[in-house]
């Protein structure tokens, strides 16, 4: 629980900031810290029109901080509609244009060291001409790589072309999710195929409800983007639409691997299960056939255990070979009844 608390905390400033960077077009992004970000602020109209070549921020903030909030208020002015977003129980996604800025609320996998996909997180983000700004509550892996990425020095040219490299990296991880996936499924198949015992039942259906939970989280996302698309703020330039196109396509590909992907898994797990079925039928008939066949003893030793008089060949010195003659007989004609009618089946 430590742990996982210092792991949403890391990071961040007394303004809930995880970092700031300061771009332009034609230099890579400078790390900067809150006061500087107000300085900034100060100096530029962050809701203005930006010229070609012009300055812009990429603010990062962590919601679980007391502080982030109301440092977004004070400071970066944005609209009330955005905060709404930040409180609403809905985490579904969607992208919106609106007062020529964009609204979105995304979901993602969350970061943690051991790369297990089991839990998503959502990432709400406002972006227009001089400024995108990306809040959540838990650890993103995609936002995670797009700051590596500033770091090594990647240039971007605007907020939009920072948006679309969240996405190819919102895709990759995906594409990494979706192969590891299907490597755990081709080794169960395998050891299903030669015939090995496999106790991976309650794997196949942690990897089904992992993959159907990625399915319905992101699977909006293409949509909302292409919908965007249809009209478009006028501050996009046409590489950022065109670069948002297909990343979309390239987004709607992966989500289709991972529908495909998530059939295979039902496909197994149906196969699995009328393997054990058909194991369990032919147990169930081999302890009914060797209750049939003690039916005829069982039945004999009954009449014969009585404490009454008139016991057949009670007398007799033949008496016990007789019986089990009978005994025999009857165990063999019960024996060759079971197996006609499992023939008959």
């Amino acid at each position: 629980m430590k742990s996982d608390l210092l792991l949403q905390t890391y990071g961040a400033d007394s303004s809930g900031m995880v970092c700031g960077f300061l771009f332009s077009s034609n230099r890579a992004g400078r790390s900067i810290d809150a006061d500087e970000v107000a300085e900034w602020l100060q100096a530029h109209d962050a809701h203005g029109p930006a010229k070609e070549g012009s300055e812009f921020l990429w603010l990062h903030f962590n919601l679980a901080h007391s502080a982030s909030e109301r440092w977004m208020r004070a400071q970066l002015e944005l609209p009330e509609t955005f905060f709404d977003a930040l409180r609403e129980g809905s985490h579904s996604t969607r992208i919106e244009h609106a007062d020529g800025a964009l609204r979105a609320v995304v979901n993602d996998v969350m970061f943690n060291l051991e790369f297990t996909p089991s839990e998503i997180a959502t990432l709400w983000i406002y972006a227009n001409q001089r400024i995108i700004v990306t809040a959540r509550l838990k650890p993103l892996r995609s936002v995670d790589r797009l700051r590596a990425s500033v770091r090594e020095g990647e240039v971007f040219r605007s907020p939009a072309e920072l948006l679309v490299h969240l996405m190819h990296d919102q895709a990759d991880l995906l594409v990494q999710i979706v192969r590891r996936t299907s490597a755990d499924v081709d080794r169960i198949e395998d050891r299903f195929l030669s015939q090995r015992p496999t106790q991976n039942r309650i794997d196949l259906g942690a990897m089904r409800r992992m993959l159907t939970r990625l399915q319905r989280m992101l699977a909006p996302e293409p949509g909302a983007i292409f919908r965007l698309l249809a009209r478009p703020p006028r501050w996009l330039h046409a590489e950022d639409v065109q670069d948002l196109r297909e990343s979309t396509e390239e987004f709607s590909v992966v989500l289709s691997d991972v529908a495909g992907l998530i059939e295979r898994v039902r496909l197994l797990q149906e196969e699995i299960i009328s393997r054990l079925e058909e194991q369990n039928n032919r147990t169930l008939f081999t302890l009914t056939l060797v209750t049939v066949l003690a039916m005829p003893i069982n039945i004999v030793a009954g009449f014969f255990g009585m404490n009454v008089g008139g016991i057949p060949l009670a007398e007799n010195r033949h008496g016990f070979w007789v019986m089990v003659l009978l005994v025999a007989g009857f165990t063999g004609l019960a024996g060759w009844w079971a197996f006609r009618r499992r023939k008959e089946r």
